[in-house]
């Protein structure tokens, strides 16, 4: 009788998967992720003779949460095990692999599709059965609640810890450095954020104020130029006035304050006014733009003053000779002319002068020696009244007094001496913000 030859032993690629949710210990030369991995090694070699055999890849995720399915070495594994490369997943317990029983579902259902066993060195158990389904998901349960109850704990630390004024961690705020887990004034950027609270008391406008910003450069703690959504987070932040803040309710806090009682009551009595009402008040104390510029033919200056009636202000310029009653010919000339009308007709000679040949050529051979590409420097001259929109009505009036040199009031009616001269250079600090936007 001839001997039956035994049926070889199907080889059975294992793979170890290990994770530990926080990063303490890592730095360690025999950590928990070594300590998990060679339980995992010990129990495949106990299996050698069903076959087993370790792969050379490892699947290790060192300070990530269990709560997620976002983890490197786990998406690897997953990877591995859709191309057909591992037959067995090995983990120490079955909270490595996941806490959640609705991501161990899918990781199930992964494993099952490709023929795939799951096996916990500590729990012992096998998924291809019914009881080994019923055993995993009484784990899962108990370890999804371990998760919950963790997390609860950390949300009562974080609470108490904010009533305390502590800093718990997370954005750091523009004005201040985390030293040993608390914040310490940088007494450089408290500068800037104070500059920012009293030019907003000033200015009334977190849109002209945000374009003003913009415009000098100024950047956030992340080194991003700030936009208006950013503006009103840093003025409604409390940490500047020394509270932490918890879900909306703030505690006196540790660190100390940037902003002072009377700044910040300031600051907000303006925010709390409607916007079309602040807008309004922008208005109001928009500067001439024609101060000091605007004369007379006998030589007499014509100086800004207004007037309101009800709810309305309207804005003039006046002669001097009229403001102080001095006796004059009856010339024809204008002592007291709108504001809006005058300012509105030294724009348009501006514009005007902006689309002459003579102009757009001294201005392309001006910008070309900063490398500003022609295509550039046509393009602003042709959307000047766009570029003018975006300026502040400060940095407006600016650009007036560098661009004209004198107006002159007339019977016949204005004479304006232009600075052609200095048309390039303006130019290129009106591009300024347009180049700053692009490179965003």
């Amino acid at each position: 009788m001839k001997d039956v030859a035994a049926k070889p032993t199907r080889r059975l690629r294992c793979a170890i998967y290990t994770r530990k949710s926080s990063e303490e210990g890592l730095e360690q030369e025999f950590n928990s992720l070594h300590a998990q991995r060679e339980a995992c090694e010990a129990y495949i070699a106990s299996q050698k003779s069903e076959g087993w055999a370790l792969v050379r890849d490892q699947y290790d995720d060192g300070g990530i949460s269990g709560g997620t399915l976002e983890r490197p070495g786990l998406q690897q594994l997953l990877a591995d095990i859709e191309d057909g490369l591992v037959d067995v997943v090995v983990v120490y317990k079955i909270d490595r692999l996941s806490r959640s029983l609705m991501d161990f579902s899918k990781l199930v259902e992964v494993f099952d599709r490709n023929g795939v066993t799951f096996v916990s060195v500590t729990q012992s158990f096998n998924t291809t059965t019914s009881m080994g389904r019923l055993t995993l998901n009484i784990l899962l349960s108990f370890a999804q609640f371990e998760r919950e109850v963790t997390a609860e704990r950390i949300r009562d630390k974080v609470k108490a810890s904010r009533m305390k004024g502590m800093w718990m961690g997370g954005y750091v705020p523009l004005g201040y450095d985390v030293v040993d887990r608390k914040l310490v004034v940088n007494a450089e950027e408290a500068a800037k954020v104070r500059m920012v609270f009293e030019r907003f008391v000033e200015v009334g406008s977190t849109t002209v104020l945000a374009r003003e910003l913009r415009h000098d450069g100024f950047h956030s703690k992340q080194g991003t130029l700030i936009d208006k959504g950013y503006l009103y987070r840093l003025l409604n932040n409390r940490v500047y006035r020394g509270e932490a803040v918890h879900k909306g309710k703030s505690y006196p806090g540790e660190h100390e304050a940037i902003i002072d009682a009377r700044l910040w009551e300031q600051v907000h009595d303006i925010m709390g006014e409607s916007p079309r009402k602040r807008a309004n008040n922008s208005r109001t104390q928009t500067p001439a733009l024609l101060k000091g510029l605007l004369f007379t033919a006998t030589g007499a200056a014509m100086t800004p003053s207004s007037t309101k009636k009800g709810t309305r202000r309207y804005r003039y310029y006046v002669s001097m000779d009229l403001l102080k009653n001095r006796e004059t010919s009856d010339d024809g000339i204008p002592r007291r002319l709108p504001a809006d009308t005058v300012e509105a007709a030294v724009i348009a000679e501006i514009r005007r002068v902006l689309r002459t040949p003579e102009t757009t050529a001294q201005v392309i051979a001006a910008l070309d020696r900063d490398n500003i590409p022609e295509a550039e420097a046509i393009d602003a001259l042709q959307h000047f009244p766009k570029l003018w929109g975006q300026l502040f009505p400060g940095e407006q009036a600016r650009i007036v007094q560098l661009l004209v040199r004198r107006v002159t009031v007339t019977a016949e009616g204005l004479v304006i001496d232009m600075r052609t001269d200095g048309i390039a250079g303006v130019m290129r600090q009106m591009m300024i913000p347009r180049q700053l936007e692009a490179a965003e």
